[in-house]
């Protein structure tokens, strides 16, 4: 991974000489700023700005160590070096390229010493983990369980119905919503699948609010049946179990928003972890061949 020294970086970014090209990805608001989901731990922290050790970010570049400037400056002191963190990078985009890279939505996945461990400790899924039998309770006002789902492969993904940036949750219901019609040109294949939306805002999505959502991805609205989709919420009481397994972070945001990290799961009929997906870059088509996989084992 090649590295940059913090001072250098803060300089490449500012100079109107050096700039990154036009992307293929990320999401583009009226103002022609973008944002890119990002993975990756911090190696230092000023009272501004974070040195961010990253995963590649798809359509921005690849793996790097990166200064970026906090949009948030007052979230400085919650961040350490060694803090293992999701969050988003949001940037301006001209004809000459990406300007002002800025960092926000920061959710802390894993922090580096004992002095300030956060109370609860994420659980990152594995291929060939036991999911427990969480309880949620679905857009038809039914309570269901995972077990229920058993005999089946299960693809899930966690979203809220609120959310507002397009490479998060409603890119993951548009995801799903290809891989539905995907797996329905099969029906024997259909037949031994399910798809999940799991909400992590239980309060505000209620059964009524899921079922309109639902229906509104599906495409089918009042005609939407939910036999091979399913929006639901866990209790709020058992949310944060759920969160933890599935190494879903969230944060309470501005104007009810929440801050969030991604995570979608294939779960095969045994009821164990096939494979989890952290990020927003996956292929609908990938996860399909996945799960055809996952079925014909």
């Amino acid at each position: 991974m090649r590295r940059i020294p913090f001072v250098l970086l803060l300089v490449l970014f500012t100079l109107p000489g050096c700039h990154r090209s036009a992307p293929v990805g990320g999401s583009s608001t009226a103002n022609s700023q973008k944002s890119f989901p990002v993975r990756g731990k911090i190696l230092a922290t000023d009272p501004t700005h974070v040195l961010l050790d990253h995963e590649a970010v798809p359509g921005f570049m690849d793996a790097m160590t990166m200064s970026y400037k906090l949009k948030d400056p007052s979230v400085v002191n919650e961040l350490h070096p060694g803090d293992r963190i999701t969050a988003t990078i949001l940037v301006d985009q001209d004809a000459a390229g990406f300007r002002n890279p800025q960092l926000d939505h920061i959710v802390i996945i894993g922090q580096a010493k004992p002095d300030y461990l956060p109370r609860v400790q994420y659980h990152v899924p594995q291929a060939g983990d036991d999911v427990p039998n969480f309880e949620l309770l679905n857009q038809s006002d039914r309570l269901i369980h995972l077990s229920q789902f058993k005999g089946r492969v299960l693809l899930a993904t966690f979203i809220y119905t609120r959310c507002q940036l397009a490479d998060f949750c409603p890119r993951m219901s548009t995801n799903f919503a290809e891989i539905d019609k995907a797996l329905a040109a099969d029906p024997a294949l259909y037949a031994k699948t399910h798809l999940l939306s799991i909400s992590f805002d239980p309060a505000y999505d209620t059964p009524t609010v899921l079922k309109k959502y639902g229906e509104a991805y599906t495409g089918r609205f009042a005609k939407e049946t939910f036999s091979h989709w399913d929006f639901a919420a866990p209790p709020a009481e058992k949310l944060p179990a759920m969160t933890q397994f599935f190494d879903v972070g969230v944060t309470p945001g501005d104007s009810k928003s929440l801050t969030h990290s991604l995570s979608t799961v294939l779960i095969g009929k045994d009821g164990k972890v096939v494979a989890w997906y952290p990020t927003n870059d996956w292929k609908p088509a990938d996860v399909v061949a996945a799960v055809r996989a996952a079925a014909a084992s």
